[in-house]
């Protein structure tokens, strides 16, 4: 008995190691998969562009970099998007990763431009007082240090702005370059206002939104038949404001419309929409009843297809931050000198696509689940009224000339919804009645925790995790940066 029981015992431990050799294995599957896409990428791009001997190993590693820098964009930056779809139980983690690989891509790859600026957002002034060998060790330790802080963040579950880590970098490399003249300081400061422009914008334009759902759908008595009238309405208002921002963002590095030709696209899909939608919507409305979450699923498709959009653009836009200082580092292989513009040759933007997508399926569902679960609860409407938000936003800031991040607009707009919901749910939580006695009973008690517990209904500690991990970006970047160019041209 004893030999048999310390037979079943052994073999209890041996089917728990293999039990824990797999949980091991599939923790590690992503990085080895992570890591062989870098390979892969370095030895892409030395067999893409022939470079004398010397320059090999630079042009290898700008490649694997520009791969690098490109995972963290798809596995944090995508997260904005496709969060509030998920948090919403509109999609499923798997399939909203798969429609954002396949959405980013096509935008990158279709829409992201042949040329791009080499340096981003303007920040510094190339060609003062900088050797080409120094350029080129700038925009390397530039690459390197925002792949390396979008890292950290991600791990660290803060969303922060792709576009403000790589103008971080170049701002840390030129100043170890060449010194605290080479930066562009009214640049920088524009950047700085829109830590608060951004994100206040997008709150409260997505809460108006949320608001006017309230009232005019979720609020009457007859749901159902407000619904059939104020559904079609918002999803022509989603229609004509993607339009706009297709044209104004999505589009813009290979067709830039006048503003004429944007207002008259803009009001053709905005009435076309809502034409189509009205007969739709009645259809299905006739098909449920006037329960909250049956008018909730009229808003699923015009989500699901405003999240696509949003990632269509964000690919054709943030692809640039992955590959705008490898396409800078390329052309000094070539022409031997600095330009302000330069063209991103195919097999660079192929690395960047590449890494985007596999970075948001590798990595993407971690934070995807933070900005759609953990800082306020979703669903099909709130959801909707976040990625809305995010098209208008962009379009008033940029049509008034304001810097803003997309980042903070998203996220920025689920925390508006977060603080409306508080204010809608809680209409009294600041006041009590005359004649309240606060804890007569010990069910009393119980029952003021715990309707104190839920007017929080945003999670306050993510909000200064957040907000903290947003302001250090620059900063930090800036210092990884400088760091690693002394690094480098000390090797």
């Amino acid at each position: 008995d004893k030999q048999s029981n310390r037979y079943v015992n052994d073999l209890r431990r041996f089917s728990f190691a293999q039990g824990e050799v797999k949980n091991v294995r599939g923790k590690f599957l992503p990085f080895t998969v992570a890591g062989v896409f870098l390979i892969v990428a370095g030895i892409y791009g030395n067999l893409s562009l022939q470079v004398a001997p010397q320059d090999v190993f630079m042009l290898v590693c700008a490649s694997a970099i520009g791969g690098y820098m490109a995972l963290n964009i798809g596995a944090n930056d995508v997260a904005n998007n496709m969060g509030p779809a998920v948090g919403s139980k509109v999609l499923t983690v798997l399939s909203a990763v798969l429609i954002a690989a396949v959405f980013e891509s096509a935008g990158a790859l279709l829409a992201g431009g042949d040329v791009v600026k080499t340096v981003s957002k303007g920040i510094i002034n190339p060609g003062e007082g900088v050797a080409l060998t120094d350029f080129r060790n700038l925009m390397l330790s530039a690459l390197l240090a925002a792949a390396l802080w979008i890292n950290l963040a991600t791990y660290l579950n803060a969303p922060v702005s792709t576009t403000h880590s790589i103008v971080g970098g170049v701002m840390g490399g030129g100043i170890a370059a060449a010194g605290f003249g080479l930066v562009n300081w009214v640049t920088l400061s524009k950047i700085a206002a829109s830590w608060v422009i951004s994100p206040v914008f997008g709150g409260i334009v997505a809460a108006s939104l949320l608001f006017l759902i309230e009232m005019k759908i979720m609020r009457p008595a007859d749901r159902n038949a407000a619904a059939r009238k104020w559904v079609p309405v918002l999803i022509g208002l989603m229609a004509g404001a993607f339009m706009a921002y297709m044209a104004m963002k999505g589009l813009k590095k290979i067709w830039k419309p006048d503003l004429a030709t944007i207002i008259v696209m803009s009001a053709v899909a905005l009435v076309g929409a809502w034409a189509a939608s009205v007969p739709f919507v009645a259809s299905r409305a006739k098909l449920i009843g006037s329960r909250k979450k049956e008018i909730y699923s009229l808003f699923n498709l015009p989500l699901i297809m405003g999240v696509s959009l949003l990632c269509f653009a964000h690919g054709a836009n943030d692809v640039a931050n992955a590959v705008g200082p490898l396409a800078a580092i390329v052309s000094t292989f070539s022409g031997d000198e600095i330009a302000a513009k330069v063209g991103i040759p195919f097999w660079v933007m192929l690395i960047g696509a590449g890494g985007l997508a596999l970075g948001l399926l590798l990595f993407g569902p971690k934070l995807i689940n933070t900005v759609g679960d953990k800082i306020t609860r979703l669903n099909a409407p709130r959801a909707y009224c976040v990625a809305l938000a995010s098209a208008i936003t962009v379009l008033i800031a940029t049509t008034l000339g304001l810097p803003v991040s997309s980042t903070h607009i998203a996220i920025g707009a689920i925390f508006g919804i977060g603080f409306l919901r508080e204010s809608l749910e809680n209409p009294n939580r600041t006041r009590l009645k005359p004649g309240h006695r606060i804890n007569q009973t010990a069910d009393d008690a119980f029952d003021n925790i715990q309707s104190r517990l839920k007017r929080k209904l945003v999670r306050r500690r993510f909000v200064l995790s957040i907000a903290a991990a947003w302001v250090i970006t620059v900063p930090a970047s800036a210092l990884l940066s400088a760091s690693l160019f002394y690094v480098l041209h000390l090797l």
